[in-house]
């Protein structure tokens, strides 16, 4: 389950709650009612100020959710699938499928959830400005009116800190679209951003380690926990840009190996059984027929299974084989994200990587993709895991690569 559980849908978007927002719901709960009574805002009711404190607990996720939401309906509204929205500790994220295809859409995408927040506090004001203040109005008014000051304010800070310019704060968001704007290339604007994050991340630290040692209290570590958290997310960012722009840069010439065979497609059934399949049971092997100086297909193993045993001594290998326009394929210059999102439809173990003469070049597997990503970052995958995702057929649980080939698909 991943640690978190779906709590429904919205608009069509899968809801979830991770399991750290349980903790930060408590903490919040415990903090409002502690607040709550010592404004005396209940008298003797501790009761009435721990379902307040909860109330507004939920009242404060219900905001960051409706900010989110924001984000999402942006992105619907420009063809971009919102796959989930998740409350957890620093508040949600809505899991975006891709990127918008210019900085205008990633801005409007980006400035929406702050919006949300900024325009939930001006309503929320706006209506207090016409009631009673909290002294002139019973205990449960009262209770009312702080409960709806409280909400208005996290709005106006839930808007204001997230334009914070820098990842992964909305604000950082922001920021790329606009450097992808001026420079006209997105990556660049997500350098910029991810770089304003990790200093931003810094400064909460450094401000945060300052108040503990100022004050000798704890009162500055939360904000040492949001730096921290600012700071390590903008250094993901930063790496999944890296692997996005290798995945573009990267083609099928560095990754194909020649892991295959060349048979004569002369052959009788009988002899490449004899001669190839049994003597190589335990390899996997990817086999190719060639005759008269001219590949000639490839060789699908499980087509045996079709064929009569009778026929093995008459039929050739040519008879079975399927032409090399046929069988899903890629040219050599082709990038690797391209390859990673026809190996996932095609759903097969390898493809086929053709020269500009239309001669096999090479095949391409899973492993050696994960191979030549990790070379190209010098990232320490030993060879028993490359040998693992050849035979499986699938990436490491660490580098979901499919998913970001699919953010790239614009």
């Amino acid at each position: 389950m991943d640690g978190k559980w779906q709590i429904g849908s919205l608009l069509g978007i899968p809801l979830y709650i991770d399991s750290s927002w349980f903790f930060i719901l408590g903490l919040v709960t415990l903090v409002n009612s502690q607040e709550i009574t010592q404004l005396n805002l209940v008298g003797n009711l501790w009761w009435l100020a721990w379902i307040a404190g909860l109330i507004l607990a939920l009242l404060l996720f219900i905001s960051v959710l409706l900010h989110e939401l924001g984000h999402s309906l942006v992105a619907l509204a420009q063809g971009i699938n919102v796959n989930s929205i998740t409350l957890f500790l620093f508040g949600g994220v809505a899991a975006i499928e891709k990127e918008s295809e210019n900085p205008i859409g990633a801005f409007w995408v980006a400035m929406a959830g702050p919006l949300v927040s900024l325009g939930l506090s001006v309503i929320l004001f706006t209506l207090l400005s016409t009631l009673p203040s909290r002294e002139n109005l019973d205990m449960i008014g009262g209770l009312s009116v702080y409960m709806m000051e409280d909400i208005a304010r996290i709005n106006l800070v839930l808007g204001i800190f997230n334009l914070i310019p820098g990842l992964p704060l909305d604000g950082g968001q922001v920021l790329k679209a606009i450097i992808w704007k001026l420079k006209g290339d997105r990556f660049t604007g997500v350098r910029w951003a991810a770089a304003s994050g990790q200093l931003i991340g810094w400064l909460g630290i450094s401000l945060g380690l300052f108040l503990i040692l100022l004050t000798g209290s704890l009162s500055g570590l939360w904000i040492v926990f949001i730096g921290w958290f600012v700071r390590r997310n903008a250094e993901n960012y930063q790496r999944i840009t890296q692997l996005q722009e290798s995945l573009l840069t990267i083609t099928a010439r560095e990754v194909m190996t020649r892991e295959f065979r060349v048979i004569n497609a002369h052959l009788t059934i009988t002899q490449l059984a004899q001669d190839y399949l049994l003597s190589e049971l335990h390899e996997r092997m990817v086999y190719f027929a060639a005759s008269e100086g001219r590949y000639r297909g490839l060789i699908v193993i499980e087509d045996l299974q079709n064929i009569e045993r009778s026929q093995w001594d008459t039929m050739t290998v040519w008879d079975m084989v399927h032409p090399l326009n046929t069988i899903p394929s890629v040219g050599e210059t082709t990038p690797v994200v391209t390859i990673i999102e026809k190996l996932e439809a095609i759903n097969e173990g390898y493809i086929t990587v053709l020269s500009p003469a239309g001669a096999v070049a090479g095949i391409i597997d899973r492993g050696d993709i994960v191979k030549a990503i990790a070379a190209y970052h010098q990232l320490p995958i030993p060879e028993t895991e490359i040998k693992r995702i050849k035979e499986e057929g699938t990436y490491p649980s660490y580098l979901q690569l499919p998913a970001i080939a699919k953010t790239l698909d614009t």
